[in-house]
């Protein structure tokens, strides 16, 4: 998934920049692509995230509370099987999440996401494309 977004980033000469608590190297010969390494702890990337994000950038996340916070500050949210985030489903997201997350804590065993196999990359790829081409034109 980072290497789409890597060579969209070289595609249409738009700064990238990686958040993580641990060490991220950019690719090579992309210096369009940086990344900023953020104190460890519970949600310091994701604050770092929201506290920079600004109206019309992309952020990629699986992170549901995280997306909660930008969609509404019209961040374009995407997460890596490219599922968007908008107004009109970042409720019922939060929502699922929330309440899977009471029944993980209650002992109910949820499974997890289905792996992450070339369709989902495929969908991701896709998603990408549109966000940034809605983007870039200003729809």
């Amino acid at each position: 998934m980072k290497e789409l977004v890597f060579r969209a980033a070289k595609r249409l000469q738009v700064a990238t920049v990686l958040v993580a608590n641990q060490r991220l190297l950019p690719p090579p010969g992309n210096a369009l692509v940086t990344a900023v390494r953020v104190d460890g702890g519970p949600d310091v990337a994701d604050l770092y995230i929201a506290e920079h994000a600004e109206p019309g950038d992309l952020v990629v996340t699986q992170d549901i509370p995280l997306a909660a916070l930008l969609v509404p500050r019209k961040v374009v949210v995407l997460d890596p099987r490219g599922e968007e985030h908008t107004a009109e489903t970042i409720g019922e997201r939060l929502s699922i999440r929330d309440f899977m997350e009471r029944a993980r804590l209650a002992g109910a065993v949820t499974g997890g996401p289905p792996p992450y196999d070339i369709r989902a990359k495929q969908a991701f790829a896709a998603a990408l494309d549109r966000a940034l081409t809605r983007l870039f034109r200003g729809i």
